[in-house]
């Protein structure tokens, strides 16, 4: 996917206005790259924010402080545990967790089925939530979407952690990375590919920052 340009006259109004056009017909492909319109939406957001300079500080890490890599997503069942599962690959201490979970269930039946053609076992996961994580100094908690991030600055102490976006890592960029949940398996492996993309450049951070 190239790089998404953003106009910064457009109006938060008019790209959350943004619906299916032609009764569903999805003729550039939406639904594969963004997962909906709605994730397009949320995308270009982003972008307005990044461009804006508001997601600087999640670039600003300092990774010799890092000592666990703790990815989050809304429900645990998608895209964090996906990215802790690879990211162990890479030799990373890590953990997930989400910020409205389920405690104790397994992760998304796609998700398992995707992962294993990658080579990633996901049906050991079981959901973990804010509520019950542990935290740990030297925390790198890895969020896939700006207002996740936010969520997380409002819920936890921020002495106790440093803070990123998962999707600033990836080539392109991509700030927001939509939840999978219940959309087409194209979106999946997109998803899917732009966490791999991110992970891999951040234990490349780590092994940088370890030399």
């Amino acid at each position: 996917m190239g790089r998404i340009l953003v106009k910064s006259s457009v109006s938060r109004q008019e790209i959350a206005s943004l619906s299916m056009p032609l009764g569903g017909w999805d003729l550039i492909g939406v639904r594969a790259r963004f997962g909906s319109y709605r994730g397009l939406a949320r995308l270009m957001l982003a972008q307005l924010e990044s461009v804006a300079g508001r997601l600087r500080s999640y670039k600003q890490i300092r990774w010799e402080r890092v000592k666990r890599v703790v990815f989050v997503c809304y429900g645990n069942i998608c895209r964090s545990p996906y990215a802790e599962k690879r990211a162990v690959i890479y030799g990373l201490t890590v953990a997930s967790f989400g910020l409205s979970a389920d405690v104790g269930i397994p992760a998304d039946p796609t998700a398992c089925r995707v992962a294993a053609r990658r080579g990633i076992e996901l049906a050991p996961h079981r959901a973990c939530d804010i509520k019950s994580f542990e935290f740990r100094d030297g925390d790198l908690l890895v969020a896939m979407e700006p207002r996740q991030a936010r969520a997380i600055s409002r819920r936890v102490p921020s002495a106790s952690y440093q803070l990123t976006l998962l999707g600033i890592w990836c080539r392109p960029p991509r700030p927001h990375i939509h939840d999978p949940h219940r959309l087409s398996e194209a979106y999946w492996r997109q998803c899917f590919d732009t966490i791999d993309s991110a992970v891999e450049a951040i234990a490349e951070q780590m092994r940088l920052s370890r030399e």
